[in-house]
């Protein structure tokens, strides 16, 4: 096996030797490749190192206090949070993608005023939809600094990500699968729903995991909108903090730092499993088709 692999390392080498801006261009991409992994291997054993020997039961109380600066209520607002956000945006983002794909006519100037629009908004810093969701959600609308507010500002800044990678999802579905059902006599809708969302769902939940990043990841929009309170609220218009949130205060405090390194390695925790839940029900989804 070793030899097999020299021989063709070797062979490829030899190819690219009669062609030198090809060897660069390997090399580069090489380089960057290793210069991407050595970073993220190094931010995540930063973490690590920082924040598991800070992990301690007093962390996991249910209620927050001074004292233990416990994260529980933070990670359950999270989880709240990301849930709501993703029942606003993923309809609204997969049905809109829809519309563009499957019923807009193509080179339609509608359509490719939607499409603008739509790579404009995924490139607004974050600090502006919350600008924006405290004078429109928490100020116009009086929800006051709620979940409501913050998981509203936040599916409308993932909105734009999960129709773009949709709308690439359903395009990349073989036209052939919309001809056989209509060949077979199923109408439009049905094909649609039983045919080619079925087939783009892998590209779909790839949307989603992104959309879940950055919904968990986020602290500026969030705190202009579902505020900082430490505690989890009894209902949707209560406040509250979310992980992201939370660790945000406790090194901005300069109080507790260890704590926050811990609360890194749990939030590090959190996106990693959810990013795994996703692509376990993709592979599970693909599987049964």
């Amino acid at each position: 096996m070793k030899e097999n692999t020299s021989k063709k390392i070797s062979a490829k080498l030899k190819g690219y030797a009669g062609h030198p801006g090809s060897l660069i261009l390997m090399l580069l991409v090489m380089l960057a490749a290793f210069i991407t992994f050595a970073v993220l291997l190094f931010l995540i054993a930063y973490i690590l190192v920082k924040g598991v020997p800070n992990l301690k039961p007093s962390l996991f109380a249910l209620n927050y206090t001074s004292e233990n600066v416990s994260m529980m209520p933070a990670i359950v607002n999270t989880v709240i949070m990301t849930l709501m956000a993703l029942l606003a945006a993923v309809p609204a983002g997969v049905f809109s993608a829809v519309f563009l794909v499957e019923y807009a006519k193509r080179g339609n100037k509608f359509v490719e005023v939607i499409r603008l629009t739509t790579e404009t908004l995924s490139g607004i810093p974050s600090i502006v939809y919350g600008l924006f969701g405290m004078l429109f959600f928490v100020t116009a609308l009086k929800w006051g600094y709620s979940l409501l507010a913050g998981a509203f500002t936040l599916s409308i800044m993932v909105l734009p990500s999960i129709m773009r990678t949709t709308e690439e999802a359903l395009k990349a579905v073989p036209d052939s699968y919309r001809e056989g059902s209509f060949g077979l006599g199923a109408g439009k809708l049905r094909t649609i729903f039983h045919i080619v969302l079925p087939a783009a769902v892998p590209g779909i939940l790839a949307g989603v995991i992104l959309a879940v990043g950055r919904i968990v990841g986020e602290t500026a929009a969030l705190i202009y909108t579902a505020g900082t309170v430490a505690q989890i609220p009894s209902n949707v218009f209560g406040s509250g903090r979310t992980l992201a949130v939370h660790m945000y205060n406790l090194s901005s405090e300069g109080l507790h730092m260890e704590e926050s390194y811990a609360t890194a390695v749990v939030l590090l925790a959190l996106v990693v499993g959810l990013n795994a839940l996703s692509g376990f029900a993709a592979r599970r989804l693909t599987a049964l088709r």
